[in-house]
């Protein structure tokens, strides 16, 4: 049976192997593995200096599309601005020209003709002003194909960063600082970790020194509770069974300690001991599971116990004493028992009687509860078959029994 000091070992244990685990993810969120340390700021560092060199302004992509678009319409542009110079310059500036030279001949005729001269000067010369705005306009709109290939190659890097960054320049330049801040994180971050490292390290040797001991108490509780459970087997018709408690030092600290603990069986004389979970008989299982529980049952912290078959292939003297296990487990645990057994029935403290009916194209299960003098018939009946006087009184000589 487990021990104070080993389960008071276990708790300690516990303790240190939680703090051991924050430790390590405390690592690991601080960048204590080297290598991934280097890998973080090697990917860092490429993503700020990619931002950096890019040199980006704000509203800049929108100034390069706005010129992007007339570089695009540079051609129309000067097509039409073209025409609008010719026309000005050769047409209405030279026609308004001509008209003033007419109205001068005419201006000593009347005062209205002077006030015309006036204004048609005046137009003359707002729209001299006029052709030479559009001048300089059309020498604005000269397509330039090396202006066109470099505003096209710089909305390109603005793409591409907007793709790995963020959707607008505003949200790259914002992530280049919160690259930079992680940087800077990472390359002053060592000396927290290397105090996070020297208490791991002390905390390590601290559950190596009680992981041992928790490894000597298992080894020496193991010997009492295979040589326990080998003698219940014994007792459940079981004498070649030999049970063993497996355990193996880890590479690594587990929850449980330093070991990995297996229960091994051996059902049969000269045949390899294999692992509890490997036994394919229902049956033996079901008894082994029995001898186990049986010597656990004052520390087992499972409420309901269920046990189907267990008497398959034993004799009357071994479904007697699995009876009274059953009722020794039962006084600290539910026990659920599915049995042919008229010895094992026996020892129920409430006894049900499964069956199943078919009706129309469906097969029902029905359960009932028996009464004392149903729970007598059923034990005799399975006991020979056939509801006699003499099985009657059998079956109540085994009720009386328990």
């Amino acid at each position: 049976m487990l021990g104070e000091a080993l389960v008071h070992k276990k708790e300690e244990y516990m303790q240190l192997y939680k703090e051991y685990l924050s430790i390590k993810e405390n690592l690991k969120n601080n960048y204590g593995d080297e290598q991934e340390k280097a890998r973080r700021l090697d990917l860092l560092n490429y993503q700020f200096n990619e931002i950096e060199l890019a040199k980006l302004k704000i509203g800049e992509e929108e100034e390069l599309e706005i010129k992007k678009k007339k570089i695009q319409n540079a051609e129309k542009l000067q097509s039409s601005i073209n025409n609008i110079d010719i026309e000005l310059n050769e047409n209405v500036i030279n026609g308004i020209s001509n008209c003033i030279r007419n109205l001068e001949k005419i201006e000593d005729c009347g005062s209205k003709y002077q006030e015309k001269l006036s204004e048609l000067k005046s137009i003359y010369y707002d729209i001299q002003e006029m052709a030479r705005d559009i001048s300089y306009m059309k020498e604005e709109t000269e397509f330039d194909e090396s202006s066109q290939n470099e505003i096209e190659s710089r909305l390109d890097l603005i793409y591409s960063l907007k793709r790995k960054y963020g959707n607008s320049i505003d949200a790259i330049l914002g992530y280049q600082t919160t690259v930079k801040e992680e940087i800077n994180k990472i390359q002053n971050i060592e000396e927290v970790n290397t105090k996070l490292k020297q208490k791991l390290n002390k905390i390590e040797e601290q559950m190596l020194t009680i992981g041992k001991d928790i490894t000597f108490e298992r080894k020496e509780k193991a010997k009492i509770l295979s040589t326990n459970i080998n003698k219940e087997l014994a007792n459940l018709e079981m004498p070649n069974a030999k049970f063993s408690v497996n355990i193996e030092k880890q590479t690594s600290f587990t929850q449980n300690g330093l070991d990995r603990v297996e229960f091994f069986i051996c059902t049969n004389i000269g045949e390899e001991a294999k692992p509890l979970v490997k036994i394919a008989s229902g049956g033996e299982m079901s008894r082994i599971m029995l001898a186990i529980k049986t010597v656990l049952a004052s520390v087992d912290k499972v409420s309901t116990l269920i046990f189907d078959e267990i008497d398959t292939g034993i004799s009357g003297k071994a479904s007697k004493a699995v009876g009274e296990k059953l009722k020794a487990i039962s006084k600290t645990q539910q026990v659920l028992c599915i049995t042919h057994s008229a010895s094992i029935a026996a020892k129920g403290d409430y006894n049900y009687y499964i069956s199943k009916k078919i009706q129309g194209d469906k097969t029902y299960t029905d359960i009932k509860e028996l009464s004392e003098e149903e729970i007598i018939e059923e034990i005799a009946r399975i006991s020979s078959g056939d509801i006699t006087k003499i099985a009657k009184e059998h079956a109540k000589e085994l009720r009386m029994a328990c």
